[in-house]
């Protein structure tokens, strides 16, 4: 099973992370990081697949993914 790790400090809410997981896996979440901005979290981790599509396409290097 993966793991998926987001450092919320780094995440601005962009939502590609949300945008692009092929299984659902990631939602922006309801609670703010320190500059104000609600960040991604695993929702459904029991779906992952370990792709790191994720990871790759944060702008911000906020997500790594380990298998």
């Amino acid at each position: 099973m993966a793991k998926i790790e987001i450092i919320a400090e780094r995440c601005k809410s962009c939502g590609y992370c949300v945008k692009f997981c092929p299984k659902d896996v990631l939602a922006i979440g309801s609670r703010v990081n320190s500059k104000g901005y609600e960040y991604a979290v695993a929702v459904n981790m029991e779906n992952c697949i370990g792709c790191a599509i994720c990871g790759r396409i944060c702008p911000d290097g906020a997500i790594d993914v380990y298998k």
